[in-house]
């Protein structure tokens, strides 16, 4: 039985060898996403938002708060005009994403402490570059703000002192907690190359029946049930064994080289995430098992892989979607996989936290190799 085990245990990874595609999807694809998202994200935090600032009044006032805006921390003043439209034009061609329109008359009103409106315009097509510019005007407009009041009850006598208490007597500090820095490269690189990974790694597990069917060892092989499991578990373990190995760079490659944060240990993120593998060979051995062409097994899992990552909760919350929507979603394994690795690698969550996901992967697929094995007993195979 080892000998019969081992045979095709050697028999699976010659098979995949052999096949380019196959070693290029598996080989290649993680690496080359990792290499484009390392690069794309390697600024880590957005800064330098382009900035453009209509000046419609000209005073001493409105230069002054040019100059707040332009020593605005995350916001690059890369254009001066002299109208609102051509703020406007500036924007609707992406040559800004933020445009500032001081209004005319605005240091007489100052003068005459009259509320005064200063447009701050934002493009909200990306919402990347709106959420970030979004921040860096409030933070503008909270400073403007301060130094305004202060002005005005310096004025009416107060001491600085006094003046600066007055106005800053509820002082909110904002804490983040576990990416202080709001880093993009820290959240999103690794969610995006485990995504590639789990995409790939379906697409090999997709062919564990349909890359067979039709030749006579399989037919042949599939009326012994003794056989048959043993060959089902060479090619699971041989599957899950490539899995693994490409995880394991892909996450050498994340923590040690892009300095990605992992604050759990190492093991207990691979026993994790090869729960996850185990849950994903059981998706694709069941697609594999009533597909009628590798062709058609391959699509399928695509259409499943690609929209339970996006609707994982690792790009916008479960608890902002539909409730149904969400209580489906919860019981994919991409749900609980995306969630879990952020958990483990910057939370180092507890082993009773962790559980949930566990139970949720072994439960996937334990009913979709139910699933298969009675699909693969009733639906006739051909020989070639």
């Amino acid at each position: 039985m080892l000998r019969l085990f081992y045979a095709f245990f050697r028999r699976e990874f010659t098979y995949i060898w052999r096949d380019r595609g196959l070693r290029v999807v598996l080989l290649v694809m993680p690496l080359l996403s990792l290499l484009l998202f390392g690069l794309a994200y390697r600024a880590q935090v957005l800064t330098d938002i382009p900035t453009a600032i209509a000046d419609l009044d000209r005073s001493a006032q409105s230069r002054a708060l040019a100059s707040d805006i332009k020593q605005a921390e995350n916001l690059d003043v890369v254009a001066y005009y002299n109208s609102y439209e051509e703020i406007k034009r500036a924007i609707e061609k992406g040559e800004v994403v933020v445009g500032v329109v001081i209004p005319e008359k605005f240091g007489q009103q100052q003068e005459l402490r009259r509320p005064t409106r200063v447009a701050m315009i934002i493009d909200g097509s990306n919402m990347v570059y709106a959420i970030n510019a979004s921040v860096a005007v409030l933070q503008v407009v909270r400073t403007i703000e301060v130094k305004s009041g202060v002005k005005v009850l310096l004025a009416q006598g107060e001491h600085m002192k006094d003046a600066m208490n007055a106005l800053m007597a509820v002082n909110i500090v904002d804490e983040p907690w576990f990416n202080p820095t709001i880093n993009y490269a820290f959240f999103l690189v690794l969610g995006l190359v485990l995504n590639i990974w789990q995409q790939c790694c379906t697409l090999l597990s997709a062919m564990t029946i349909i890359g067979e069917t039709g030749t006579r060892s399989w037919v042949h092989l599939k009326s012994s049930s003794r056989s048959l499991f043993i060959i089902f578990l060479a090619k699971i373990l041989a599957h899950l064994v490539i899995f693994m190995a490409t995880v394991a760079v892909l996450y050498g490659l994340c923590f040690e080289v892009l300095h990605l944060p992992l604050r759990c240990d190492f093991g207990k993120l691979m026993l994790f995430t090869m729960g996850f593998a185990v849950a994903m060979h059981s998706l694709g051995t069941l697609v594999s098992s009533f597909s009628r062409t590798a062709a058609d097994a391959s699509r399928i899992v695509m259409a499943i892989a690609v929209p339970a990552f996006v609707l994982s909760g690792f790009s916008w919350p479960l608890e902002a979607m539909p409730q149904i929507l969400a209580q489906v979603v919860k019981w994919l394994p991409q749900t609980g996989f995306f969630q879990g690795v952020i958990f483990l690698s910057m939370k180092d969550a507890s082993w009773a936290y962790m559980s949930q996901y566990y139970f949720q992967f072994l439960l996937f697929a334990l009913v979709a190799y139910a699933l298969t094995a009675v699909i693969f007993r009733l639906v006739p195979q051909k020989t070639s």
